[in-house]
């Protein structure tokens, strides 16, 4: 009798296990301490800050566009969606408008860098679940669109494209046909992909039922992007608040019902679809831009300067920069199709700095510290759709040359927060699953 009872409470008791941040599923940026009865959790408790890197205080001490590359390091997984973001909560505050060409361009480099995160996560996830396959079929095709962003800003990952006032490059000629190219290849991995999980038996198992997150509690969270919407909520910052050209373009809003690991998922699929369609009806309305130079007109940018140095300044007037691909197309006439004509706040085209001393002057004004673009105090909150939900930026400004005071509103932090609710009551083996439908990206998380 007293060992039949010592072995009840001890069947009782819970224990703890650390889960990450040297652990597979965890990246190495997250820490999950779990309280266990047997397989089951009991609780669980979130330890971020791994990756904080001191963005909004960084911000402090940098000038306005000198910020868009600390943006980057934010969602790595599509960071054009974070420059166009800050970019856009700067001009609001600011009252700059971005002609119409600049606008399409940055709709086209955020949807672009949409369909590369949900790639990220749906293939990742995937794998963690012991889909290797798909993981390799959504990777390359990830790998077609960063040749795209590549042949767009002359990086594939830290793009810092945006400036205050447009963006840094016109679109390479050819990028039309580079997209439509690439597009038929993501089509076709995400098919692929869809075959191999959507009602293969064993994804289906581990994902219906598991994470579910009601629509309720979701909204009390203030959880947004996919996580929201397959819990049944429409909501989509491009559609509810309006920005860019997205009030102009056809699109869906894919909702789920269940709001559990297998909806998130359809959403991200279905999702990925409608970037490729707002990024093609994008292509096909984009105002004309300006026909190229003829190349027997051009020059290396390297030739013109020294050109300079040895006096032949009158050849100046004959010869336009030839750039590389991160400033492609960005003579005189495409600058003016994509920036904001306001010299005080938009930095002029590579061949005005290395052809005239007023370009030259231009340029290294705006970029000094103390002399750079002067935004107006006051402060703005604006947000964009990012890859995980509303990315927010809130700025301030004391009228000097950069932030006074920027806040970054996480998407994924919110629903970070509500993860030990999600997790408790699930098995250990659902802790992935419902981990990697968060798509929780460190350094927009931490910041």
């Amino acid at each position: 009798m007293e060992n039949g009872t010592h072995a009840t409470e001890r069947s009782q008791k819970t224990y703890m296990l650390n889960m990450g941040p040297a652990h597979p599923a965890m990246h190495g940026v997250v820490r999950l301490i779990l309280e266990l009865e047997g397989e089951r959790v009991a609780s669980a408790d979130c330890e971020i800050g791994y990756l904080h890197r001191a963005f909004e205080k960084h911000a402090e001490a940098e000038t306005w566009n000198n910020v868009v590359p600390w943006t980057d390091r934010l969602n790595y997984v599509s960071p054009l969606i974070n420059n166009v973001g800050y970019a856009l909560a700067v001009e609001k505050l600011g009252g700059i408008v971005v002609p119409e060409r600049g606008q399409h361009i940055r709709t086209i480099a955020c949807e672009i860098s949409r369909v590369t995160d949900h790639l990220t996560c749906v293939g990742a996830s995937a794998m963690e679940l012991g889909a290797f396959t798909v993981f390799l079929y959504m990777i390359k095709a990830r790998e077609y669109l960063y040749q795209l962003i590549d042949q767009l800003t002359g990086a594939r990952i830290t793009t810092a494209f945006t400036r205050v006032g447009g963006v840094k490059a016109d679109l390479p000629a050819d990028f039309a046909a580079g997209f439509r190219g690439a597009a038929a290849k993501v089509r076709e991995a995400v098919s692929e992909s869809d075959q191999l999980l959507t009602k293969n038996r064993i994804f289906m198992d581990r994902m219906e039922g598991t994470g579910v997150c009601s629509k309720e509690r979701a909204l009390a969270y203030g959880i947004t992007g996919p996580f929201l919407r397959a819990s049944g909520v429409p909501y989509d910052v491009r559609r509810a608040h309006p920005h860019l050209v997205y009030d102009r373009l056809d699109f869906d809003i894919p909702v789920g019902r269940a709001g559990d690991n297998y909806d998130r998922y359809l959403c991200r699929m279905a999702e990925i679809e409608q970037s490729l369609r707002l990024v093609e009806q994008c292509l096909e309305k984009i105002p004309a831009g300006p026909h190229s130079l003829d190349p027997k007109e051009m020059k290396d940018a390297y030739e013109i300067q020294d050109l300079g140095k040895f006096g032949d300044t009158a050849l100046l007037r004959k010869y336009a920069a030839r750039v590389d691909q991160t400033l492609e197309g960005m003579g005189p006439a495409a600058a003016a199709a994509t920036r904001a004509g306001d010299r005080a706040v938009t930095l002029p085209t590579k061949e005005q700095t290395y052809t005239n001393i007023e370009g030259l002057m231009n340029h290294f004004e705006l970029v000094m510290w103390s002399w750079g673009i002067k935004i107006p105090a006051g402060e703005t909150y604006s947000a964009v759709e990012g890859g995980n939900g509303e990315l927010g930026f809130h700025a301030v400004s004391a009228g000097g040359d950069g932030p006074y005071r920027l806040r970054c509103r996480p998407p994924c932090l919110f629903i970070m927060a509500a993860l030990p609710e999600l997790l408790r009551g699930a098995l250990i083996a659902d802790i992935v699953p419902t981990f990697g439908s968060v798509n929780m990206i460190a350094g927009e998380l931490d910041r």
